[in-house]
């Protein structure tokens, strides 16, 4: 008897689907890492579970700022040579990279149009904003301002409030947060207005938006995507990108507050 299990063993086996047998090493789906920045996070979340149900690939995602002197910024990241597949990020900021011959040109993909919008803590005042008069005195009012170190942040606090002649009245009660969405700093009531992407302040709890800033205040920031020059997946990488551009991923960009960017 004890001859023949080995036989019985084996045929039993034989019988077996392939498809119920464990997976090997090596045999499981390609794993992209996608570096995102917050503006195009919320798109990404939504997209992937999509795209991972339709290919025989695992989307891996890090959030990572556009910019910005933190550890965690793509840039940063990248300069290091953390391995990575794609980014998701501020369109100048890519541009960057790719003069640096870090993404690879010929893969470059404009997702969707950003524009920044104001947040106070859940159940607060909601100030006024329709206009630019009034916008600029409840700038004034504020006890307290909060905007990030990426795109958005940094035309506020070096272009806008300039413009506006109240850049030195600002100064003492504003900060620049890094590595962390506005939208947090305003729900814990550490700042009591906060500035950034609409599509960055859209996922977070504890807050509520106004809305965008005055059309004569606003800037549109445009969110990119493109294949990292060193990616071990280009060619999966690169119909990831062309997926982005399909009707099930521009809806998901859109619900995320971007607005796509339709060819």
């Amino acid at each position: 008897m004890k001859r023949l299990l080995p036989y019985l063993l084996s045929a039993v086996i034989a019988l077996i689907p392939v498809a119920c047998l464990p997976a090997t090493a090596g045999t499981g789906p390609v794993r992209l890492v996608v570096l995102s920045s917050g503006g195009s996070m919320g798109a990404f979340k939504a997209i992937a579970p999509i795209y991972e149900q339709r290919e025989h690939v695992a989307l891996q995602g890090e959030a990572a700022p556009s910019m910005g002197q933190t550890p965690q910024a793509i840039p940063n990241r990248l300069a290091r040579g953390e391995p990575a597949d794609v980014v998701l990020m501020v369109g100048s900021a890519l541009d960057k990279l790719i003069r640096n011959g870090q993404i690879d040109p010929g893969t470059r993909r404009d997702l969707g149009k950003s524009y920044i919008a104001m947040a106070v803590r859940h159940g607060a005042a909601h100030p006024d904003i329709s206009n630019m008069q009034v916008f600029r005195q409840t700038l004034l009012d504020a006890k307290s301002i909060a905007y990030s170190d990426s795109a958005s942040g940094v035309y506020l606090s070096q272009t806008l409030f300039e413009r506006m002649h109240i850049a030195d009245r600002l100064q003492a009660k504003s900060r620049m947060i890094p590595a962390e969405p506005v939208g947090e700093v305003v729900a814990r009531g550490q700042a009591q207005i906060g500035f950034q992407q609409l599509s960055e302040l859209k996922p977070i709890r504890g807050i509520d938006i106004i809305g965008l800033i005055p059309a004569q205040a606003q800037q549109m920031t445009m969110y990119s995507a493109g294949v990292v020059a060193g990616s071990k997946h280009p060619r999966q990488a690169l119909q990831f990108l062309q997926f982005l551009a399909t009707p099930a991923a521009t809806a998901a960009i859109k619900d995320s507050g971007l607005d796509p960017i339709i060819k």
